[in-house]
Order: C-alpha cells, then structure tokens, then sequence
C-alpha cells in the first residue's frame, strides 16, 4: 500500500509542509475542517489565543470569530490555494474533497478548491438550531455621542432592536468537490474505485441521501428527511476541549457515501480532535491525520485508542436509535391518516 509511513497515523506537522510527503493519486477521499481564519483561528491558530480577548483585534470584548475584517477572506483564500492543490495532487482521479466553512468565508473556500481545477459538485448544509447571535447593539456608540440626554433617547427609541448586520448562524456549509475522473464515471470507478456515490446510505426515515443534514431534532417533517443520530458526550471524551468537534455522524455520512473501496484512504490535513480518524475506522477505512497542534494530536490519539477498548462509546446508544424509531413510526401513521383522509 501507498504511504506505508503514514497510514493510519496521526502526525504532529503542518500540513503544507507534510501534505507533498504524500504520494500522487494516493488518496480516496479528503474530509477536513479548515482553520476559518476569523480572528486568530489561522493556520497557526493556538487554543490559547484564540480563548483570550487580548489577541482580538477589533472589539476587545467578542468572542473569536465575530470581527469583520475583509483582509479575513484574502488570506485564507491565498493559504487554502495552496493546501487545495497538495490536496487536488494526492487525491486519485474521480476522488473527493469535502471541506467545512463557515457561512461568511464560504465564498473564498469554494473559489480556492474550485481555482486548483476541481469540480464543485455540490454544497452540503449542517443545519443546527443552536447557536450563540452575533448582532450588537448600538447603545454604547449612542452613549458616546456630543448630544443631550434627551436626543440620545430618541435615537435608542428609533432604533429599538436594530444592531449590526449579523443574524444568528444556523447552518454549516460543506464544499462537495472531486478531483476530474479519468474517462468516464464508470471507467474511473472500476479502474480507480472511487468517483461514484453510494446511493444506498439513507438519511432521516430512511430516505435517499440529501445534501440537507441536522443531528437536532427539529420537526416531523425535517427529522424525516434529514436526520441524523445525535452526537453524545461520550463520543466527544471528557478530556476534548476542542472548540469544534465534528459529530461522528456527519463523518461517518460523508464517508460513507464516497469511499467504495475496501481498501480507501481518508485523508484529513486539519484532523483537530480526529472525528475524522474516528469515523474512518470505525466504517473500516484506513485514513491518515494531520495536525500543526501538538494538543489535539494527542486527544486523537486518545479517542482512536477508545475506539479499540471501548467501542461501544461510539456506538450510537440505544435510547437515540428507539426516539428515531418511534419518531418515524409516528411520521409513518401521521402519513397514512392523511394520506387515508384524502380519499374519503
């Protein structure tokens, strides 16, 4: 097998620096969370900084992530260029790039991924209910104003409930790319097994796979179309501090859907706390990881050794898969009492 001293590893290195170790058209699948390069979360981000307001640059007192700066995008489009042709390179013809963003920077992931020479395919959404909203008011800027009391009190009853252009985020975008097959789709897939999708995997009530996905439960209709067992904090680890942790779910789904050979490499070149690896090995994959921190090496390292001794903490548990069960089972007769009402 290609990238015998790499296989099935974590390893501790940037990836830029590692990434042209790996051999050509050696990779069946890349799965990966970026650094988004908001704030600090470069591609030299360190937990510390990114934690402490003292690197924050605009607004002294927002969490990471919630300055607007357009010089953002400009360089993580110029960084994730270059990652996106090691990436284009190693990838076997017909393979696939699925890359987390965030919504704000999304437009600059898919131009780099697309400028390498390939093929976007399609974008998947994350859909989550949970998040923190980012708007601010205006108040402290009203306080700050050479006027009297009284204008500074008609302004803020003017403006009641305005703040600054930024909702609450309740989607991730995923780029689908793939690297241009070799022939035809078919050709590429007997010769290189990979560049196909497997249409097989259900989604929600055992639905055909959507680019829609939420582990929340939503609603009926939601939940029957685009479900996905919820992550647990068992499967996480007490230990993992990591501010991004992937569900395993979404990983194994992605996953799943492209890797056909038994034999498939996963390759993740920002693997954090390694949901990837994880995944990977758990479906029976071989897969590689890369990391720049040392910190979030190690807690991968530590969760692919929980998957050996213990791997029923990855398992989704019984009460999930019973609440999806009955959840559809509900949907199923809500359905058929429609369904049964429009006849008569």
């Amino acid at each position: 097998m290609k990238n015998n001293q790499f296989i099935n590893k974590i390893i501790w290195a940037d990836a830029l620096k590692l990434l042209p170790q790996i051999e050509d058209n050696s990779i069946d699948v890349v799965l990966t969370d970026p650094p988004y390069f908001l704030d600090k979360m470069d591609n030299n981000w360190e937990d510390k900084k990114v934690s402490s307001v003292k690197y924050h640059h605009t607004v002294k007192s927002l969490p990471a992530g919630m300055k607007f700066d357009r010089e953002q995008g400009k360089r993580f489009y110029s960084w994730y260029l270059e990652a996106s042709k090691e990436i284009f390179r190693v990838l076997k013809p017909g393979g696939f790039f699925f890359s987390f963003s965030s919504p704000r920077l999304y437009h600059r992931m898919a131009s780099a991924i697309d400028d390498v020479g390939f093929e976007i395919r399609d974008v998947f959404m994350w859909l989550y209910t949970q998040n923190q909203a980012k708007a601010m008011g205006i108040n402290h800027f009203i306080k700050k104003m050479n006027i009297s009391e009284k204008e500074k009190e008609k302004i803020r009853e003017k403006l009641n409930g305005w703040k600054t252009p930024q909702v609450k985020s309740c989607f991730e975008p995923i780029a689908m790319a793939q690297k241009p097959a070799d022939q035809t789709y078919l050709n590429n897939m007997l010769k290189h097994e990979v560049g196909l999708m497997n249409t097989n995997i259900k989604i929600g009530n055992n639905m055909y796979p959507a680019n829609v996905f939420t582990v929340d439960n939503i609603n009926e209709l939601i939940d029957k179309a685009f479900l996905l067992p919820k992550p647990t904090k068992k499967e996480k680890g007490e230990y993992n501090d990591h501010k991004t942790v992937k569900p395993l779910a979404i990983c194994e789904y992605l996953i799943k859907l492209s890797a056909f050979s038994k034999n498939a490499v996963v390759l993740d070149p920002f693997i954090g706390s390694g949901t990837t690896a994880v995944a990977a090995k758990k479906l029976g994959k071989n897969y590689i990881g890369i990391d720049i921190n040392e910190k979030y090496v190690k807690i991968s390292e530590k969760r692919l050794k929980e998957l050996n001794e213990k791997p029923d903490l990855f398992e989704t548990p019984k009460e999930t898969k019973e609440k999806l069960e009955n959840t559809n089972t509900q949907m199923e007769f809500q359905y058929f009492k429609t369904s049964s009402s429009l006849l008569t």
